[in-house]
């Protein structure tokens, strides 16, 4: 796998496809290759030249030690899009990978030609600040949860009722979750990224065209936390899907892709 420098760090990244490129960006935890399970076929089909990346904390890209920030995640994927000559580049993001999309349109629109934004949001209401602070108590306190319990909680966080309701498929993802460690293999340094901090105002600010894309099951970045992203952008549409947690990429990859690329052809 083939490495950039770029704001101090390496970074590694993965291209496939031909045609104009598409730069994904994984959410926290995850490696890029993720994408590859089911968007990066799809869109190299497409037409589309894609680009994969481990952020900052995820091997083998490097892991500097100490707590990382927004700025530092997006100055990481503009130092990457600059070196790799990509902009303005369609951008599509997950989660963290759709917060550092949003700052990216809002700090370097230069470098982004549209941007298909993923169980993002723009502020933590009541309930996502708890889960937050319960989140973070429990890594300081130092207990590790054994692997099936941590394994089954993350399941009920990170996926639908839907897909939970089907044995074969429940049993499946408890077994994932189980030899990844329940899902968290995140990099102590971006559970310090800021995701909470309210950035309606500043999407407002945002020029380039964007879809926000919701899970209708999603505890993580909830259906009316996705809307207010999209109603802050100027120009972002809104699409629900429904029977999806906030791993619905993986869930229904089907109509997540088409979602994507039907916005990308357009823009």
């Amino acid at each position: 796998m083939p490495f950039v420098s770029t704001n101090g760090i390496r970074l590694a990244y993965q291209r496939s496809g031909q045609g104009e490129p598409v730069l994904l960006i994984m959410g926290s935890g995850a490696a890029g290759h993720v994408w590859t399970m089911h968007q990066t076929p799809a869109l190299n089909q497409a037409g589309y030249e894609t680009i994969v990346f481990d952020n900052r904390g995820i091997a083998p890209s490097d892991a500097p030690p100490g707590a990382y920030s927004m700025a530092d995640m997006v100055a990481d994927t503009k130092g990457l899009i600059e070196a790799l000559g990509l902009g303005p580049c369609r951008i599509v993001g997950t989660s963290l990978g759709a917060a550092i999309a949003q700052e990216l349109a809002i700090r370097a629109p230069h470098l982004v030609r549209c941007a298909v934004l993923i169980a993002a949001r723009a502020r933590s209401d009541a309930t996502r600040l708890a889960m937050s602070a319960g989140d973070r108590e429990l890594r300081e306190s130092g207990i590790t949860l054994p692997p099936k319990y941590q394994a089954m909680r993350t399941a009920l966080e990170m996926l639908s009722p839907a897909t939970l309701a089907r044995d074969a498929e429940s049993s499946s993802w408890l077994d994932i979750f189980e030899l990844t460690g329940g899902g968290n293999g995140t990099a102590e340094g971006q559970y310090a990224v800021d995701i909470l901090s309210d950035r309606r105002e500043a999407l407002r600010r945002i020029t380039v065209p964007c879809r926000a894309i919701g899970f209708a099951d999603d505890m993580i970045c909830p259906p009316h936390l996705v809307a207010e992203v999209a109603d802050a952008i100027p120009d972002c549409d809104f699409v629900l899907l429904p029977d999806c947690g906030h791993l619905g990429n993986l869930e229904h990859p089907e109509a997540v892709n088409t979602a994507i690329i039907e916005f990308l052809d357009k823009n």
